[in-house]
C-alpha cells in the first residue's frame, strides 16, 4: 500500500460514516412519524406479527447505531495511527502539510494560507513528504 492511498482512507471512512449517519437520522424521523391508525375490526390470527411497526424500525436504528460506533472508533485509531507515521518525518514542514491535509482536510490552498506558503510549494511538500513516509508495518486497512 501506498502512503497517499493509505492516508487516503480516513476520507472515505469519514464520507462512509456520514453516509450512515444520514441513513440514521431517516431511520429515526421513520420511527417516531405517526403510524395511520385503523379503528376497523381486526381477525385475530396466530401467525399475524403483533408488534408495533416502529419497533422493527428502532431496531434497525440500533444495529446502526451499533455500525457507525464500530466505524467512529476505527476512524479515531486510523487517525491516531496515521498521525504516528506522518510524525516520523524529521521536515516539520512536510510534517505539516500531511498532518493538514489528511488528518484536518484542509484544502491545498488553506494550507498554503496556513504555512504562508505558494500552492505549488504545498504541492512539492507534499510529494517529497509521500516520498519519505513509510506505511505502519501493521497499518488498519478498511
Amino acid at each position: 500500500m501506498t502512503p497517499k492511498n493509505y492516508l487516503k482512507q480516513a476520507y472515505r471512512l469519514d464520507n462512509r460514516i456520514d453516509k450512515e449517519l444520514l441513513s440514521l437520522k431517516e431511520l429515526r424521523v421513520l420511527a417516531i412519524s405517526t403510524q395511520t391508525v385503523s379503528y376497523e375490526e381486526r381477525i385475530s390470527s396466530p401467525n399475524k406479527n403483533t408488534e408495533a411497526p416502529f419497533i422493527r424500525v428502532l431496531e434497525k436504528v440500533y444495529l446502526l447505531e451499533g455500525r457507525i460506533n464500530e466505524q467512529l472508533d476505527k476512524f479515531v485509531n486510523l487517525k491516531n495511527q496515521m498521525q504516528e507515521a506522518i510524525d516520523k518525518l524529521e521536515n516539520i514542514d512536510l510534517n505539516i502539510v500531511l498532518s493538514y491535509r489528511y488528518i484536518h482536510g484542509m484544502t491545498w490552498e488553506r494550507i498554503a494560507e496556513e504555512l504562508n506558503a505558494d500552492v505549488r510549494t504545498i504541492y512539492r511538500w507534499h510529494t517529497k513528504a509521500l516520498k519519505l513516509m513509510q506505511v505502519p508495518e501493521k497499518p488498519i486497512i478498511i
